[in-house]
């Protein structure tokens, strides 16, 4: 199958389920042995690393591939992801080559097909019909530099509280070319993201992050817990400190310099351009993936050090974007001085002044799925 037939199969790329139907090249029988040690710095690790044989599965489907919803094979994004799994440290200098037709097409083929249209007024099925003639000249653009991008359109959503929640709805051209960084940037940070996370990753849900947290409590000596939300997170997230962590990784300047050009590029509203001094709009396609690089750096990496070297007794913790729940055996006095504290979101307000943690009712009984046991080595 070519580049253009695989991408244009959907259903072969996209998760669309918990299960995917995509096939496999490489053997899945056998057991399976953890590579990575448990992250919890305890004598007695909190995870098992004991191997298990293969979840039963329906006789109709295969076994996913290692990333489920890359939806063709690319040897240029191959080469990143296997530098970046050997080599933790390295900078990646020359991403930009990757940003090609064939790349663009698949991107393309990734969007959702019936989201409301930017401030283009294009949808996915008005920007298909000229796709083949478009994609080559937006290469040529994105390579001599004269690529624009365009401001998101504003609209608003209501949330429970009757509070509303600003969204930013992009051109359909921009959507294009963030999902391909979105394809690249994945290939670079992933292998450095940390277990417990599993907001907009590729072959991870929100079900399997429930499972996660279902397994630790009850599996661990878990007594308290805190539900942890940043509020106002995307809308104040800091430009220098997000774009600092991304040039641990990221020296190619080209990329880089994308990446600010739709950080800054603002909004529209009510008939005015609104220039983005902070913060990156809910709703556009790079977003989740900087708020994970964000989030790794100043939340999942120092949960890691803290309860290697300061927590007492056991402790987990499950991360879906910016929403947490922490999970304590024994209840700590206060926060720890080392937390992260207001870095994320300076001007962002705590959700709630009351005491954050919560007493849970200790329940032991009921059977766990195979997939739930699956996911207790993340926790």
């Amino acid at each position: 199958m070519g580049i253009d037939e695989a991408a244009r199969a959907g259903a072969a790329g996209k998760v669309s389920s918990r299960n995917p139907a995509v096939g496999s090249a490489e053997e899945s029988d056998g057991n399976m042995v953890p590579k990575k040690s448990a992250n919890n710095g305890t004598a007695v690790p909190a995870e098992s690393m004991e191997g298990k044989t293969p979840a039963e599965r329906n006789s109709d489907h295969k076994a996913a591939n290692r990333v489920q919803n890359r939806i063709f094979a690319s040897p240029g994004l191959d080469r990143v992801r296997q530098r970046a799994e050997a080599d933790k440290t390295f900078r990646f200098c020359n991403l930009f080559h990757i940003l090609k037709v064939d790349l663009l097409r698949a991107s393309f083929y990734q969007l959702n097909r019936d989201a409301a249209p930017g401030l283009d007024g294009k949808t996915w099925h008005d920007y298909e019909q000229t796709l083949g003639e478009r994609l080559p000249e937006l290469e040529r653009e994105l390579h001599i530099g004269s690529y624009r991008a365009t401001p998101a359109l504003r609209t608003y959503i209501e949330k429970d509280d009757g509070r509303q929640r600003p969204l930013g709805m992009q051109a359909i051209e921009d959507k294009v070319v963030q999902q391909a960084c979105v394809n690249i940037l994945n290939e670079v940070f992933e292998p450095s993201f940390c277990g417990f996370s599993y907001g907009y990753r590729p072959g991870r849900s929100q079900h399997d992050a429930l499972d996660a947290l279902h397994e630790g409590i009850m599996r661990r000596k878990i007594s308290w817990v805190i539900d942890c939300d940043i509020e106002g997170f995307f809308d104040h997230l800091d430009h220098d400190l997000l774009m600092s962590f991304i040039e641990e990784r990221v020296s190619d300047k080209r990329m880089l310099r994308l990446l600010r050009k739709w950080l800054r590029v603002g909004w529209w509203e009510d008939g005015k351009r609104h220039p983005g001094t902070v913060g990156t709009p809910q709703g556009s396609v790079i977003s989740p993936v900087l708020a994970n690089i964000f989030l790794n750096e100043v939340m999942d990496k120092w949960f890691t050090r803290w309860r290697k070297g300061e927590a007492r007794g056991d402790t987990i913790t499950v991360r879906y974007a910016d929403d947490s729940v922490f999970g304590f055996q024994i209840r700590h006095g206060k926060v720890p001085e080392s937390a992260p504290g207001k870095v994320a979101s300076p001007q962002a307000e705590p959700a709630s002044e009351e005491d954050p943690f919560d007493r849970i009712r200790t329940f032991r009984g009921g059977q766990s799925s195979r997939a739930k046991t699956r996911q207790t080595r993340n926790l």
